[in-house]
């Protein structure tokens, strides 16, 4: 099992924290894009380096294709962040997350869903070895 780095694990907390208190605010039911930016917001009031709608390249064959792959947010160069405000979870946004850690060599990442009544039950974190 893949053990989390100190600053993953630092950046995981603050992730989480984050995303509670833009909840906490605005509650469900807004656009994805308000909550993207209001995470964006309190990670800056952090000192929290990010990326929002960070470019993913697919690498293969030692050919790198643009096909407009997207990570909602990727925090501190480790953690990619994928946001949802939707009344149910697609299996295929799970597939997502874990295609965007697979292509960018990452191991961790969250699928936040905010259009939940306690933000505790919408958010997801996924692991790769």
């Amino acid at each position: 099992m893949y053990q989390l780095t100190e600053k993953e694990h630092h950046l995981r907390k603050e992730i989480v924290d984050c995303t509670f208190r833009v909840h906490k605010s605005l509650g469900p039911r807004l656009l994805e894009k308000i909550y993207e930016v209001c995470i964006c917001h309190e990670l800056a009031k952090k000192g929290i380096n990010y990326l929002r709608q960070a470019y993913l390249p697919i690498c293969y064959d030692g050919l790198k294709f643009d096909e407009g792959l997207r990570m909602d947010i990727f925090i501190g160069d480790l953690i990619i962040c994928e946001l949802k405000a939707v009344d149910i979870v697609n299996p295929v946004w799970e597939a997502q997350i874990l295609s965007h850690l697979k292509l960018a060599g990452k191991h961790v990442g969250f699928l936040i869903n905010f259009n939940v009544a306690k933000i505790k039950y919408g958010i997801r974190r996924y692991c790769l070895e």
